[in-house]
């Protein structure tokens, strides 16, 4: 289904990776010959094009139609979640289900009804009403000492690894907790850190978790020593 290559690729050009064939295969668990007779469809419909170094650009017809999608599939998240208290994961498959069969009309009303949000319940925002923060970071790169509130997480873990998800939202590790760095193990490519508990992670789950770093406190100056009176 083209959507569906449409979903792909935007979800992965949002997180700066170079979308390519290859990626596209493995993303949705299809062959690449698949793939290949999809993107030739797609590029006659003035969707996609191919540039010189064979990677898969959207059209703004094709980005207009994959932010489409997205949005309708965010807005169903928020709805799954906030209201009928699914979970996450479970949340994220049945709104996979729901998104192509949502009139605009729906969408909107469900929008309004919601409160107008900004992001999914994974903090990724909804496309025509947010975008990324400026000021992001993964979490991998944080230094020990560093303090920060996490903001989102990648939308590569909630597609290719759902038991990521589960374990992430387990731990507390969703957007608006705060985190501290205790360790960073450079050997063995863990970071430790404190949310709600310590926990530790590998450096690639660290990389799924974008947040905004926190100001250190700066040192107190010492008070000026008294002078004796004359």
């Amino acid at each position: 289904m083209i959507a569906h290559y449409l979903e792909a690729i935007y979800y992965i050009r949002a997180e700066g990776e170079v979308v390519r064939s290859a990626r596209l295969a493995d993303w949705l668990s299809v062959s690449r010959p698949t793939v290949t007779v999809a993107l030739r469809r797609m590029t006659r419909d003035g969707m996609v094009r191919i540039n010189a170094r064979k990677e898969i650009e959207l059209t703004a017809r094709g980005d207009a139609a994959g932010a489409a999608i997205v949005r309708r599939h965010r807005i169903m998240e928020r709805w799954l979640t906030d209201v009928l208290g699914l979970d996450w994961v479970t949340a994220d498959a049945e709104a996979e289900r729901l998104e192509h069969a949502v009139s605009e009309v729906v969408e909107e009303t469900l929008y309004q009804a919601l409160g107008r949000p900004k992001t999914c319940p994974h903090g990724n925002p909804i496309p025509g009403h947010s975008t990324m923060r400026t000021n992001e970071v993964r979490l991998s790169a944080l230094k020990p000492g560093d303090v920060g509130t996490i903001t989102r997480i990648s939308e590569v873990a909630q597609r290719e690894a759902p038991p990521l998800l589960q374990y992430l939202h387990d731990r507390g590790l969703r957007p608006g907790t705060r985190i501290t760095v205790q360790e960073v193990d450079e050997i063995g490519r863990t970071m430790q850190l404190r949310a709600a508990r310590l926990l530790t992670l590998s450096n690639e789950t660290a990389s799924k978790l974008s947040v905004v770093r926190s100001a250190r406190p700066r040192p107190g100056r010492a008070p000026a020593p008294r002078r004796p009176p004359a």
